[in-house]
């Protein structure tokens, strides 16, 4: 709980604030309004032959009018429109080409309210080989600690189609050095260098001279991370003067290292996201332990082994609030992701500890801890919500470089959530994920919408960001596994997998000389059986991702697993634990390429528990090494992932 007085200050505003939105909201409901009136909440079916796209939505007895409007993904403007009738529910499009992306726009017009619905759509959309390249800015007062669990990530990043790009940096260095490295990747290929994951406490930026939750004690500098994905936008610290936040951090005076914009003063080209999980104290585990399972469930996730049923949540405590509608962030968003039918209305903590839901909303009166009358951190502490990306809005907690603040807290539960952003004072814009892209393409997408989307206030302010890895994708597939290479006899390779669970899967082969660059696909069609021959015998490593057509209320792709990387030596497969024991003692060893692994002990095969083996690892001949002394009796070993 917050003890400071300023901070008990700054929750009894939010708290009379409240009465305020609870007004605000009953104004709604006096005229028969509910939130999801404010959105048309669009789905789509598609078929191949012939080629059509069919779009509904559910009936608006109110509506006055709709236009409908496409335009390509990249497109900056809408063009002209479409009118529709008055009672429509439904749009077919049979001018659309296989393989082709397309996005919707449907406005709708009533006496009181008009209402928005975006949807990314697409027949059989082609698969994606490679995302680009990623920087990874690793906090450097973890990254020993953290050793395997980061070369696991960087290899599952790899493995998803990303190049990686890793800088090690200092909880003080400052904010423009450490955006001078970004810069400095992205100037040597500005063509692939897409995105930016900031893990653990980078140094934060800090802008502007604003308060985006309309608290007067809250005007000043908010956290800043987009100034990590704009690459050329000119940032300022000369002429913002201004003391009057409660809280020290949000003051901004000129030469305090807080930059002057409130907007950003150029579009975003990087997405960027951040999993920082210091300063929660909140949490008995320490922070180191709360980023490993944070790396430990983002790879359980990109590798299925656990799953969560598509469909969202909507727990709204603002309502209408005077046309602000901000739960219109999930009814707009989770109607493209899930249709109307996966969209739900319902309490956050009595559903989520037993009901899985990909995605989640949640919106009341708050504080840097809390989103009132849906959760707060202490909660947060105590369970582990089943939902993997959620949207919150409330008073103050946009603010995340806060103590034990409830975003950054969403990210530290044991199990399942991996991205939270502050989502109302502007709207976010989510519907392209259903369609494959990433959280922190729309993350971007959201930051530099200056009118191309509805986005209520504050639109491309510098305070919008994403908690959580950016590259995170929605629908992972299961992967293949024990991928072999061996020779043939004939002067070829022959790889061979066990295939993936996933029904109707086929394959995508690729081939590269080293994990620092990118992958290229060898074959064009994809392979139906669990074999492979690439011709001629090399050093190459090879990798395997099962492909599947994804099929979800936005339209239908090709999406593919996180790969399963071998070459011919057996580097990358499950690794083999060899010991050597004499009188001093004995050594434990296995390839150094095995990244991800811990060595544990029991004292047998089948203990009730077996302990980790805290021994420094030293590197040599290509070997991880672990020395154990000789005080060590009859002991059993093993390599296994966190």
């Amino acid at each position: 709980m917050l003890t400071s007085s300023s901070e008990s200050q700054a929750a009894l505003k939010s708290l009379l604030s409240s009465v305020v939105l609870a007004l605000a909201g009953l104004l709604g409901s006096a005229r028969g309004e509910s939130v999801s009136d404010y959105a048309v909440r669009v789905s789509a079916t598609v078929q191949t032959n012939p080629a059509l796209i069919a779009l509904s939505w559910p009936a608006d007895p109110a509506a006055t009018g709709y236009t409908l409007y496409r335009k390509s993904r990249d497109a900056t403007t809408w063009g002209a429109g479409i009118t529709l009738a008055n009672d429509a529910t439904s749009y077919v499009d049979s001018v659309v080409t296989v393989g082709t992306g397309y996005e919707y726009r449907i406005s709708k017009t009533t006496t009181n309210y008009n209402g928005e619905g975006y949807l990314y759509t697409g027949i059989a959309l082609p698969l994606v080989d490679a995302r680009g390249k990623v920087v990874l800015i690793v906090d450097a007062t973890h990254a020993t600690s953290l050793a395997m669990e980061l070369a696991r990530l960087q290899r599952d990043l790899v493995g998803d189609g990303w190049a990686v790009l890793r800088h090690d940096v200092g909880r003080t260095s400052a904010v423009g050095a450490v955006r001078n490295l970004i810069k400095a990747d992205y100037n040597a290929d500005p063509g692939r260098v897409k995105a930016v994951f900031l893990f653990g406490h980078v140094p934060v930026p800090y802008a502007g001279d604003y308060n985006a939750d309309g608290h007067t004690d809250h005007q000043g500098a908010w956290p800043a991370d987009a100034y990590y994905g704009d690459v050329d936008g000119t940032w300022t610290d000369s002429s913002v003067n201004d003391t009057t936040a409660s809280d020290p951090r949000n003051r901004n005076v000129p030469g305090d290292g807080k930059f002057d914009q409130s907007v950003l003063p150029s579009n975003v080209e990087l997405q960027v996201g951040r999993v920082d999980l210091g300063n929660l104290p909140v949490f008995r585990e320490s922070e180191v332990e709360l980023l490993r399972r944070y790396l430990n469930k983002n790879h359980f996730f990109r590798h299925k082994v656990f799953t969560l049923e598509r469909r969202g949540l909507i727990d709204d405590h603002f309502g209408v609030f005077g046309g602000e509608a901000f739960a219109v962030n999930g009814w707009r968003n989770f109607a493209a992701l899930f249709g109307d039918a996966g969209t739900v209305s319902g309490v956050w903590l009595s559903t989520l500890p037993t009901q899985g839901y990909l995605w989640g909303y949640g919106c009341g009166p708050g504080n840097y801890t809390s989103v009132g009358g849906v959760l707060d951190s202490t909660q947060l502490s105590s369970t582990d919500p089943r939902v993997a990306f959620t949207l919150f809005f409330g008073s103050y907690f946009g603010d995340w470089d806060s103590p034990n603040n409830v975003m950054r807290a969403s990210l530290a539960t044991p199990g399942y959530t991996l991205t939270s952003a502050w989502a109302g004072r502007p709207h976010w814009m989510v519907h392209h994920m259903g369609m494959g892209e990433t959280i922190g393409f729309s993350t971007r997408l959201t930051q530099n919408n200056t009118g191309l989307y509805a986005a209520n206030n504050a639109a491309h302010f510098t305070h919008i960001a994403l908690m959580g890895d950016p590259t995170l994708r929605m629908h992972p597939v299961a992967p293949p596994s024990g991928l072999v290479i061996r020779t043939n006899g004939a002067g070829d390779m022959l790889l061979t997998w066990l295939p993936s669970p996933e029904p109707g899967a086929g394959y995508a082969i690729y081939r590269a000389t080293s994990e620092a660059v990118s992958f290229s696909r060898l074959n064009s069609q994809l392979v139906t059986t669990t074999s492979y021959t690439p011709a001629g015998i090399n050093s190459n490593i090879f990798m395997v991702r099962a492909v599947k057509l994804e099929v979800t209320s936005s339209g239908s792709y090709y999406n593919a697993s996180q790969g399963v990387l071998q070459n011919l030596a057996g580097d990358y497969g499950p690794p083999t634990l060899t010991t050597q024991r004499d009188a001093a003692g004995g050594v434990l060893s296995w390839p150094a390429r095995m990244l991800g692994y811990h060595l544990q002990a029991a004292d047998s095969l089948a203990p009730a528990a077996w302990s980790n083996v805290l021994g420094a690892v030293q590197v040599s001949n290509n070997l991880n090494n672990v020395t154990m002394p000789a005080a060590v009796g009859q002991s059993f070993f093993r390599l296994t992932e966190p």
